[in-house]
């Protein structure tokens, strides 16, 4: 592909994100499935483009709205080019020629846009610290509640990319042998320093360069979510609930935790990510879970089943603040539907349904890639303080070798102290049968 059809590509792909309700990374996968004819390479740069607008999408709206644009793919993709691109007026000109495959020639009032732009770099002193630092509005207050004098260094971490985390399924294979299968392929990759099976991937690569994934060797997991599956501890012969699985990738993690033996039950509300994660189940050859779809938090199957399960997650589902790195859109999608207030009644909702399932002396693990106290430890707090039959097991009993935690009883990550996603979990265990009126009924 030419520069200029590369540009036209990532307007397309920035246009179908611009429009839809899913995630970014759901719709450029669904986008170049769709064009097949874009190779590894040219497929690589678009992504970089994009995800690089997207990482800067508050401070070029800023500039926008100075000049008096709106802040559109279009737009934005021309503030990019001068303003962190260092292309001169003329170099976008050319770019943008109208030629087959080319962006549209530029109007009059897109060529004084760029030439106004000329000369000044995406950061400018007038800039609002939550503009500068790509924090959206609902999340500004929290997140400054959260890390006082730490807000700038966290946020700043939070717009680099993240890193390439696996996790060995142990079922299949072992740390040492994929670290040596890698450095044959020539792929530089070490051993993760906290999650024992993870592996960090060390350069930018084309999954499918790595047969290991195929083979259901390793999965991709950021190392801070292999470590709230670690908190589970589940052993051989348990029976467990993934309560919101999602795609799976922390039962993938508990199922192998137990050796392929015992019962795990993975349910969501959605059935299409079940299905998927089913998939996932085969490949990795896990036999040891069962999928379970749930028509809501209280669904009559938790109250059949309750007491009966020694390890439950709660992975809630949340703001998504700790995975803003490698999902950067969604600091300005996550509050549309809910809003923060409405998630934090969903999760409360949902940790007090699921808690019905843990028989006494079971755990409980509570979990979100959340950094907001809000979803997190005051979360937590609430729930104790309605189910006197649970207690917090500390992180140093939980978990005795992760002694790097930013909170002394939970489990908090973050992507500047940890360089994982930000991600908390907090142990509880059921230390007495319910008391009455402690319970939720469907």
């Amino acid at each position: 592909m030419t520069p200029s059809s590369r540009l036209q590509a990532t307007l397309e792909l920035a246009h179908e994100i611009d429009s839809a309700a899913r995630p970014a990374d759901s719709v450029a996968s669904a986008w170049f499935r769709g064009r097949r004819d874009i190779g590894d390479r040219d497929r690589g740069r678009i992504l970089e483009l994009l995800y690089s607008l997207l990482r800067h999408h508050a401070r070029l709206g800023w500039w926008l709205e100075g000049q008096g644009h709106k802040n559109a793919p279009r737009n934005r993709l021309l503030a990019w080019l001068v303003l962190e691109d260092g292309k001169t007026p003329e170099q976008v000109k050319g770019l943008f020629n109208g030629a087959k495959l080319a962006p549209a020639r530029l109007s009059d009032r897109e060529q004084a846009l760029v030439a106004r732009l000329q000369g000044h770099s995406i950061d400018h002193p007038a800039m609002p610290d939550e503009v500068r630092l790509e924090c959206p509005s609902w999340a500004a207050g929290p997140m400054r509640r959260r890390f006082g004098t730490a807000f700038a260094k966290e946020m700043a971490a939070l717009l680099k990319p993240a890193p390439l985390d696996l996790r060995v399924n142990p079922i299949r294979s072992t740390r040492e042998a994929v670290l040596a299968a890698l450095e044959e392929l020539g792929v530089r990759a070490q051993a993760s320093t906290l999650a024992p099976y993870g592996i960090r991937v060390n350069e930018r690569l084309s999954l499918a360069s790595l047969p290991m994934l195929k083979r259901g060797e390793v999965e991709i997991q950021d190392e801070g979510s292999q470590l709230v599956a670690m908190l589970v501890d589940a052993g051989p012969g348990e029976r467990v609930v993934d309560f919101c699985a999602g795609a799976g990738g922390k039962t993938l993690a508990i199922a192998a935790q137990m050796a392929n033996k015992g019962h795990v039950i993975a349910c969501d509300v959605m059935e299409g990510r079940l299905k998927r994660a089913a998939e996932r189940f085969r490949q990795a050859g896990l036999h040891n879970i069962q999928t379970r779809l749930l028509a809501s938090e209280t669904d009559r199957w938790v109250k059949r089943h309750k007491g009966g399960f020694d390890r439950v997650l709660v992975d809630a589902p949340c703001s998504g603040t700790g995975t803003w790195r490698r999902n950067p859109d969604a600091r300005w999608r996550a509050q549309e539907e809910l809003g923060l207030e409405g998630l934090v009644a969903l999760q409360g909702r949902i940790l007090a349904s699921a808690a019905r399932l843990v028989k006494p002396g079971g755990r409980l693990v509570y979990a979100t890639c959340s950094m907001l106290p809000e979803e997190n430890e005051e979360q937590v707090a609430a729930f104790l303080a309605a189910h006197s039959d649970f207690r917090v097991v500390p992180l140093s009993d939980a978990a005795p070798g992760l002694s790097r935690s930013a909170h002394p009883d939970y489990l908090s990550l973050t992507p500047a102290r940890h360089d994982t996603d930000g991600f908390f979990a907090a142990v509880m265990e059921r230390v007495a049968a319910p008391a009455a009126g402690e319970t939720v009924t469907s």
